[in-house]
């Protein structure tokens, strides 16, 4: 990201699919952190979101010492 540029809605989610971090948005994610408030099942269900960008997902939550809510 250049100077230039500003912070996008999003950037706190990890590298994934255009359409998964789109689904992300619509639904009114935009940090990383508020994921550990929704279950992996929830998510799968948003148009875009596939088994991928779920793992990456839910490693980088791992991460930070958070997961998917059971």
């Amino acid at each position: 990201m250049t100077e230039s540029q500003s912070a996008q809605p999003g950037d706190g989610f990890p590298k994934t699919s255009a359409p998964a971090t789109r689904a992300l948005l619509a639904a009114g994610y935009t940090e990383l952190s508020q994921l550990a408030s929704v279950s992996e099942s929830e998510l799968a269900k948003l148009h875009g979101m596939g088994p991928k960008a779920l793992r990456i997902l839910g490693e980088a939550l791992a991460e930070r010492g958070l997961s998917f809510r059971d």
